[in-house]
């Protein structure tokens, strides 16, 4: 800390140190003379962004130079729009902003980014100047589409990750900068096993487009902070899409990381039980074929999997239908005992065979960090 930056501890609930904030604030504007011009066109810095219901997209704007007017025609990032209506920190109207000053601006024909550069123009070098910044964006995603063609080298890597599964996601937030943490924390969540793939992300309610794009793609759609149109509901439950809605970011990754995890084919462990030897072989009417056997170790249990051995090579797996003590049927029979077992759909039991008895248990697998 220090150095050339300013460092000042604050604390907005104790008010502790908000006068010396202000003070060094004060004092580093003087000693870079840090200064601004009223009486010129005005710019500035996107601070936020959203679509409002009822008043449509709305940003937030810094002032940073010269003077914004109700009734100006600005660029913003890709997006231009003439100030309708302008609101100060308290959300009271205000007819024009000057320097430092920051305001909520209405009027904008669309959501711009957060740190977009705002600029006051007149109407027609407005328009100008957006519609070049949106075909420079369209040339730009079709570059992007058209370099996602597959090389043979890139063919190759995908064959190799042929096992990777993918999570398609649909992101919408309340305010742009929520959007733009999610879409780049969210795939960074990705494992070796499975990768998270944002689709779309956009500000706004979950609207009936962004359910069948899910549809489409298999994806299911995250609302964070915000809520589905009545139709969009409807429609999501009529297609099957899965809509998650959050308003903690934490409680929204640890579902994700469930949801990636449900993705992976449960891990299948085989845990040893025990092994007879095969001394005699009788066929019983209704039964089939019976293989009179002595437990050389461990334990063997009817309905588990059984390995038939045969000079130590397997010749068959299937499963224990039947154990008896005797003329008594039993559950299990452990080391130094005889007992009578048969085989599903296998009568081919010889003398000197071994079964193997053994258990498949399902774990629920472990999503491994793709970064570890």
């Amino acid at each position: 800390w220090g150095g050339d930056t300013v460092m000042v501890d604050v604390s907005a609930r104790t008010k502790q140190n908000i006068p010396r904030l202000l003070e060094m604030i004060l004092l580093v504007s003087d000693l870079r003379e840090l200064k601004a011009n009223p009486d010129t066109s005005a710019s500035g810095t996107v601070l936020e962004s959203r679509v409002d219901k009822g008043r449509g997209p709305v940003a937030t704007i810094l002032v940073q130079n010269g003077t914004l007017h109700v009734g100006d025609f600005f660029v913003c990032g890709a997006v231009y729009g003439k100030v309708r209506a302008m609101f100060d920190d308290r959300g009271q109207p205000v007819r024009q902003a000057i320097p430092s000053t920051p305001v909520e601006v209405l009027g904008l024909q669309g959501v711009p980014d957060a740190g977009d550069q705002f600029q006051v123009a007149d109407e027609a070098k407005a328009r100008h100047i957006v519609e070049y910044r949106q075909a420079k964006l369209r040339e730009a995603a079709l570059a992007k589409s058209s370099s996602s063609r597959l090389t043979l080298d890139q063919l190759h890597e995908q064959l190799k990750t042929g096992e990777v599964k993918e999570l398609p996601i649909v992101i919408k937030g309340d305010v742009q900068g929520s959007v733009e943490v999610l879409s780049e924390m969210l795939p960074k969540l990705s494992t070796e096993q499975v990768r998270l793939k944002i689709i779309s992300a956009g500000v706004g309610a979950i609207s009936e487009t962004d359910v069948l794009l899910a549809s489409a793609s298999n994806a299911i759609i995250v609302g964070f902070n915000v809520r589905p149109e009545r139709k969009a509901t409807d429609l999501a439950q009529q297609e099957g899409v899965d809509i998650r809605l959050h308003t903690i970011i934490y409680e929204l990754t640890d579902e994700l990381k469930k949801a990636m995890t449900g993705l992976l084919a449960p891990v299948l462990k085989e845990t040893y039980l025990g092994r007879a030897e095969v001394r005699n072989t009788f066929r019983v009417k209704g039964s089939g074929m019976i293989a009179g056997s002595y437990v050389q170790d461990g334990i063997i249990k009817r309905d588990a999997e059984v390995r038939v051995l045969r000079d130590n090579v397997v010749i068959y797996t299937g499963k224990i239908v039947s154990l008896r003590r005797f003329k008594d049927d039993v559950n299990e029979v452990r080391n130094g005992f005889e007992c009578g077992i048969s085989v599903s759909n296998f009568a081919d039991v010889k003398v000197g065979d071994v079964l193997e008895c053994f258990q498949i248990e399902r774990i629920a697998p472990v999503a491994t960090s793709a970064h570890s």
